[in-house]
């Protein structure tokens, strides 16, 4: 049988499945929140499989330096930059950049080094980038830190707006997850707050160990796997949540909370070594926030949208080989179009 290659492989959607109670976005990913743009850069050869992603929200500028934001830790064991200041001020002043455990100092350094020099920071002398990670050092040479300004630089020239590469790319190049291949992956849907409507979208970074799920049907990857994919390093899962309602920092605490709760939906056992982070921000102009009370369909409809960027993210990755021969497998697409079918599944709930 002819190779699947990265860009035929399904995302969820094309297997069947419904949305749930809320719609997918035109795009169904981070993107189809206005003004939100995802790059990539990637690096993959013998030793490395690695390389760095960034959520790029065109709502800050010179005249707007930060947007209000929130981190959920599911479990912090992670080495997430700038994560006090994102808590304390409830604000992100960066874009977001997701990259490789050790080499995210680096990428910080390269992020702060490249705003310096854009137009509005001549006076600039504090700003506190945000970086997160997950260990990719099962598929790539990690204690070489390979990644670094030119990767920095590369990301944040091609972030655009659209459809975003998934899997195998950027920051996913050489993450393991639920016993497959793992890697970025996206989603998006539209819910209302009272009368307006509005999206919400997620990007992932996936290398966390359980056993997958996929709308309630279990993909283990004991049985789907003729052998073991590489081990998984780090046990860690970064979340960035985007939306263009109004929310003020603590309610986006509230809704970066949802998306760490989502990683259970797929499978997720929360290992006691994990890094599981959740970044909300919210890119509307300032207004006065809705009532918490009417915020539960956005809610439900983040916990709809992680998931499902979760399984995209091991759905759309392919085999990577790493060094002393270790392979992060691929899930057989055509066995999960089987057990799919045979449960009878259709929507995620």
């Amino acid at each position: 049988m002819e190779r699947i290659t990265a860009q035929e492989r399904p995302r969820l959607d094309e297997l069947g499945i419904g949305s749930g109670k809320y719609a997918r976005g035109p795009i169904n990913a981070i993107t189809d929140v206005a003004g939100v743009r995802v790059g990539h850069a990637t690096i993959s050869d013998e030793r490395y499989n690695t390389g760095v992603t960034a959520i790029v929200p065109e709502q800050l500028t010179p005249e707007r330096r930060s947007l209000p934001a929130a981190l959920a830790v599911g479990n912090g064991y992670g080495k997430i930059v700038g994560a006090t200041q994102l808590q304390e001020l409830g604000a992100i002043e960066t874009p977001i950049l997701l990259t490789s455990t050790l080499s995210a100092f680096r990428v910080a350094d390269a992020l702060v080094a490249q705003l310096l020099t854009q137009p509005g920071h001549e006076q600039t002398t504090t700003i506190n980038p945000v970086v997160g990670e997950t260990n990719d050092g099962a598929l790539s040479a990690i204690r070489d830190r390979p990644v670094g300004p030119e990767q920095v630089a590369e990301a944040l020239a091609s972030a655009s707006s659209g459809p975003v590469a998934e899997g195998c790319v950027g920051a996913g190049t050489g993450t393991t997850a639920l016993g497959y291949k793992g890697g970025i992956g996206t989603a998006s849907r539209l819910a209302a707050i009272g009368e307006t409507p509005y999206t919400v979208g997620a990007i992932v970074q996936s290398n966390f160990t359980g056993m997958l799920r996929i709308a309630g049907v279990p993909m283990p990857a004991a049985e789907m796997l003729p052998e073991p994919s590489a081990e998984t390093i780090g046990n860690s899962c970064m979340i960035v949540v985007a939306t263009d309602a109004p929310l003020e920092s603590r309610q986006l605490a509230r809704v970066a909370r949802r998306a760490v709760y989502a990683m259970r939906g797929v499978g997720a056992d929360f290992d006691q070594g994990s890094g599981d982070y959740a970044i909300a921000f919210s890119t509307a102009e300032p207004v006065a926030p809705p009532r918490d009370e009417d915020l539960s369909p956005l809610f439900h409809a983040t916990m709809l949208a992680v998931e499902e960027a979760l399984i995209n993210s091991v759905l759309r990755a392919t085999t990577r080989r790493g060094p002393e021969g270790r392979i992060g497998h691929e899930i057989p697409i055509d066995e999960v179009r089987r057990r799919l079918a045979a449960a009878g599944a259709a929507e995620l709930e």
